[in-house]
């Protein structure tokens, strides 16, 4: 398997996320990159993880996108609720 992820740099350590649409938008055009460059079967199989403050209020909307397939959780993997996340990712990715 093949994993990309992308987190906007604005993000990084700023508690800003991206809009649900923004991350979707990003992560498809990643997607269609790695078509152009590599084929559309392999960028289709990649999966391309969310990071940049992802945390149990936002993971669920960001999670629906069709084109974000998990996340990369910094901080928020040190809290206590962390598990919502993980629960939510599992309720969302095992559809997919």
């Amino acid at each position: 398997k093949r994993v990309f992820a992308c987190e906007p740099v604005w993000a990084i350590g700023t508690g800003v996320v991206a809009t649900p649409l923004q991350a979707q938008e990003t992560h498809w055009q990643v997607r269609m990159i790695i078509a152009d460059l590599v084929g559309e079967q392999i960028a289709n199989e990649l999966r391309i993880l969310y990071g940049g403050s992802v945390n149990p209020k936002n993971c669920k909307e960001l999670g629906e996108m069709p084109d974000v397939d998990g996340f990369l959780v910094g901080g928020a993997s040190c809290k206590p609720d962390f598990t919502t996340i993980i629960t939510t990712a599992q309720e969302l990715y095992s559809q997919k």
